[in-house]
């Protein structure tokens, strides 16, 4: 179903064109390496690079033969002539499908890859952009103390680079084909066919396999999509959170005409960030299936086979989809600092609390008795919804430690900005670093200069 709505370069690593047609790239691999060994004719590869499999008569001998690889090998040798007693010498079907599949695998990270970049490359300049916008920052949904909301972003942006970092560590764990016959022993073939075989499709030779390549290494590759979803799950919660009608500080972008609801004109959801909440917990499920797969009967049974059919495709397709939803979410984010402005100021100054007490301390009060103190006037002020500073001015026993004079500036929203910069500079998100493409249309346009 998610194939509905996943990108065209996702769908086509994952179309059954592309799938036999990696396989038929792993069956002449395995030919040339041959015919360098001397195994088959040389001059028989430009015929055999020549082979095409017709998929309406695989479907028509899978009919009969009910097995998948028998109907592609038969598929394939009826578009050759004598040279298709070749075709599949010395193989089991697991090396043809298992290393076809690790160059899906390997095809999709390529374009999650660039996915990911790109979305970095949007919350870098969002977070530059509002390095200074301040807004309050919340514990347990409660009030706590002042932020900047790039602050918030730029906290995004490093755990997308870890996360781009976990996927290129999957990518290497997969890049690996299996060449070595029915139960990993070489005994129709020899590891220097796996191993030109392998060179010729861009891959390296697993060092050891059985009749499969281990799942170990495929569950490794979803876990690591379910970890980037969860991620991404927790920036769309976010921004549902800051949403909400009585915050309001985000909204997703809502385009002319767009509805919110059937019965109500004037909803605007975030609809989209439920949406991808949704879906990332479909792939996390797909992560406990993939850690399943890891356990097989003796060299192998067929156990994965058929979830992997719909788990790995639907976790790239899936990531992909998610990913195509929260770039343009952010790069055209609604943001509205006068509403942060607006909810930092509904606690009358209760964010400032901490600076408080620190300063009584500083003036040589015991750090029980100062949290006393600044506690007791907390409260006042929740309870009766008084501006903080002024109850602490009406306290004889703070503003004999700490006078009007010396209270009123700890009330300063900037202090808690002081090291913006500094924590800007250790992640590398400085202007200098990130440009503009030719002709950008704006953040979604923008490119890091390395990552």
């Amino acid at each position: 179903m998610i194939e509905r709505y996943s990108r065209p370069q996702m769908k086509r690593v994952w179309s059954d064109e592309n799938k036999f047609a990696r396989w038929l790239d792993v069956e002449i691999a395995v030919c040339e390496a041959w015919a360098e060994l001397g195994g088959i004719p040389k001059e028989a590869i430009p015929r055999i690079k020549l082979a095409r499999v017709n998929l309406k008569r695989m479907e028509e001998i899978l009919k009969e033969t009910h097995h998948d690889m028998t109907a592609f090998t038969g598929a394939v040798s009826e578009s050759l002539g004598d040279e298709s007693r070749f075709i599949h010498l010395g193989l089991t079907s697991s090396d043809v499908m298992d290393t076809a599949l690790s160059l899906q695998l390997v095809d999709a990270t390529a374009l999650l890859t660039q996915d990911i970049k790109e979305l970095i490359s949007v919350l870098a300049q969002q977070a530059i952009k509002h390095k200074y916008t301040v807004m309050i920052g919340r514990t347990h949904g409660i009030h706590a103390e002042p932020i900047s909301f790039g602050l918030k972003l730029a906290l995004w942006v490093e755990e997308m680079k870890r996360n781009l970092h976990r996927l290129n560590e999957a990518k290497k764990i997969i890049a690996v084909g299996k060449i070595s016959g029915a139960v990993g022993t070489y005994a129709t073939l020899s590891p220097e066919v796996e191993d030109k075989a392998c060179a010729k499709l861009g891959l390296a030779p697993a060092p050891i396999s059985s009749q499969v390549l281990q799942r170990d290494r495929h569950a490794q590759f979803v876990t690591t999509l379910a970890i980037i979803a969860s991620s991404l799950e927790k920036f769309a919660t976010e921004i549902r959170g800051l949403q909400k009608t009585e915050t309001r500080e985000v909204e997703e972008p809502f385009s002319a005409g767009q509805t919110g609801s059937s019965a109500m004109p004037h909803k605007r959801n975030p609809e989209l960030c439920e949406r991808i909440c949704g879906l990332a917990r479909l792939v996390r499920g797909y992560a406990v299936t993939a850690m399943e797969n890891v356990a097989l009967w003796h060299e192998r049974d067929i156990s994965h086979s058929s979830n992997e059919r719909i788990t790995l495709p639907d976790s790239c397709l899936i990531l992909d989809y998610i990913l195509s939803l929260f770039i343009p979410i952010m790069s055209g984010l609604q943001i509205y600092p006068g509403q942060m402005k607006r909810n930092l100021e509904l606690t009358k100054g209760l964010a400032f609390s901490q600076r408080v007490m620190l300063a009584l301390i500083d003036k040589g009060l015991s750090r029980q008795k100062a949290y006393e103190l600044v506690q007791r006037n907390a409260m006042k002020a929740w309870k009766r919804n008084r501006s903080f500073l002024t109850l602490l001015k009406a306290d004889t026993e703070v503003t004999a430690v700490l006078p009007p004079t010396e209270l009123e500036p700890l009330f300063d929203y900037q202090y808690y900005l002081r090291y913006i910069d500094d924590i800007f500079k250790r992640l590398g998100l400085t202007r200098s670093q990130w440009r503009e493409r030719p002709g950008a249309a704006g953040p979604s346009e923008l490119a890091p200069r390395t990552i």
